[in-house]
């Protein structure tokens, strides 16, 4: 009994205490100007409404609209190309840099009776057919000469590039762009942004919805709190305007700065991909030319130096479009990679884009070719006639 009047004396006593205590009232901010007012729902909107405050998520959706982001994110109204694109009907070889003798039948090879050499070079030949013998291997090829495998060094067969840009069947409303290198995805624009633990591969296609600046370069918003950096991706941005002079609504657009290639029709974006260009000091010429010549296949050769120490030799150079002289776009068997610099001048391209571009091109069609960046030399003092 004692406890129990104990514990009510307590209860008694804190009641008390806490009754005698002088409470403070508290006041709602004075500052709030919105205090009572009702959010808007969730919405873009163009202009501030009179009955609701567009804040919060409309806020949020707004501000993306005005940058030009779909909310929800859109697939690419886009298309891959027929995969078998890719493949050549060819089979081509790469022989080695040293000069070696040309015969002009398999007897005359096993016989070592040349009737010309091969200069020396960087050489990719077509290959017709292979004659297994005592004597060796022998190729002939399809201008019809022979050559002997472990002479000419050869290494059988070319694998070319298996990339594929994209057919668009209505204009994209935001930009887009392909990873050229293993890319690590930050949760914002930095070197010091935390890592999101998503890695994007070489050729990965990514959708690019904002920019921003950091470090010293551009970082591109691939999706929310999602940004690589300039140097692991390939922007392609669309433009619809047609370049002064273009007079019949088709052209090809060559940006030299982010390595994409761009057909257009009639303001419309026909199809997009990444392209090999040319490579300090062989620049690709920017400019307006025309296509003035169509070659399903042709060989090209030649050299720069005087001691045509840089003497190329490439036979059966497929779908080519002759523009500015002896710069081309075609397909490069020889290439595995695109995204880079790395010509002499031409314009280079998968087999499968190559023909792409090839099949829609006519003669009399515009090139339009430029560098944003402004790093590209524009006085055609510059320019030699080009090359592969």
């Amino acid at each position: 009994m004692l406890e129990r009047n104990s514990i009510a004396l307590a209860i008694i006593s804190i009641a008390l205490w806490m009754f005698l205590i002088e409470v403070t009232p508290v006041k709602a901010a004075e500052t709030e100007p919105f205090a009572g007012d009702a959010l808007c729902l969730p919405a873009v909107y163009s202009q501030s409404p009179s009955s609701c405050l567009p804040l919060g998520p409309s806020n949020f959706l707004t501000s993306m609209a005005v940058k030009g982001i779909p909310i929800p994110f859109k697939p690419l109204p886009a298309y891959s190309p027929d995969p078998n694109l890719v493949y050549s009907n060819l089979s081509y070889i790469k022989v080695g840099d040293n000069a070696f003798p040309l015969y002009a039948s398999l007897d005359a090879a096993i016989a070592r009776n040349p009737a010309s050499m091969m200069e020396a070079g960087m050489k990719y030949l077509t290959k017709f057919d292979r004659e297994d013998t005592d004597n060796g291997i022998y190729y002939q090829l399809a201008n019809g000469y022979w050559i002997e495998a472990g002479e000419a060094n050869t290494e059988c067969c070319i694998t070319s590039g298996r990339f594929q840009g994209l057919y668009f069947y209505q204009n994209p409303s935001n930009s887009f762009g392909w990873i050229i290198d293993e890319a690590t995805v930050q949760a914002a624009p930095g070197y010091s942004s935390p890592l999101t633990g998503k890695k994007l591969h070489r050729e990965n296609l990514v959708q690019i919805y904002d920019t921003a600046e950091a470090n010293g370069t551009t970082w591109y918003m691939i999706g929310w709190d999602q940004w690589v950096e300039r140097r692991k991706i390939r922007q392609f941005t669309v433009n619809l305007t047609p370049p002064d002079g273009v007079d019949n609504g088709r052209w090809i657009e060559l940006n030299l700065y982010d390595q994409t290639l761009g057909i257009y029709e009639n303001g419309r974006l026909v199809f997009a991909t990444l392209m090999a260009s040319g490579l300090d000091p062989f620049f690709t010429q920017p400019g307006l030319f025309q296509i003035y010549e169509k070659l399903d296949k042709t060989d090209m050769s030649g050299s720069f130096e005087a001691d045509r120490s840089d003497y190329y030799y490439l036979q059966d150079v497929p779908w080519t479009l002759y523009y500015d002289e002896a710069r081309a776009i075609h397909g490069a068997y020889w290439r595995t990679l695109f995204g880079y610099p790395q010509s002499h001048g031409c314009v280079n391209l998968s087999i499968g884009d190559a023909k792409v571009v090839y099949d829609w091109a006519n003669v009399g069609d515009w090139v339009y070719v430029w560098d944003p960046s402004g790093e590209t030399p524009t006085d055609p003092k510059f320019y030699g006639p080009g090359g592969f």
